[in-house]
């Protein structure tokens, strides 16, 4: 099933390489795209795991919006979106 979470914190394709490459690791996650103008993510996944690909992204500094952003989210982003770039 197609799922979407918008997050906080996405600036660039930096940041979209980091998540497409981690949720794409996570077993059971599919065909995950990176919406970074509207700050999207969509994927497929089942109902089972989508609390999982929600922790994966804030623990790379993406949280689900309306969820607590803290300079550590934000800290933590950069760190993904400079990876990103990287690889």
């Amino acid at each position: 099933m197609t799922r979407e979470i918008n997050i906080e914190n996405l600036k660039c394709g930096g940041c979209a390489n980091t998540i497409t490459r981690e949720l794409s690791a996570m077993k059971g996650v599919d065909e995950v795209s990176v919406d970074v103008e509207n700050s999207l993510v969509k994927f497929s996944a089942p109902e089972t795991i989508f609390n999982l690909v929600k922790e994966k992204l804030s623990k790379l500094g993406y949280p689900e919006v309306g969820s607590a952003n803290n300079v550590l989210h934000k800290a933590k982003s950069f760190v993904s979106c400079a990876v990103g770039r990287i690889k």
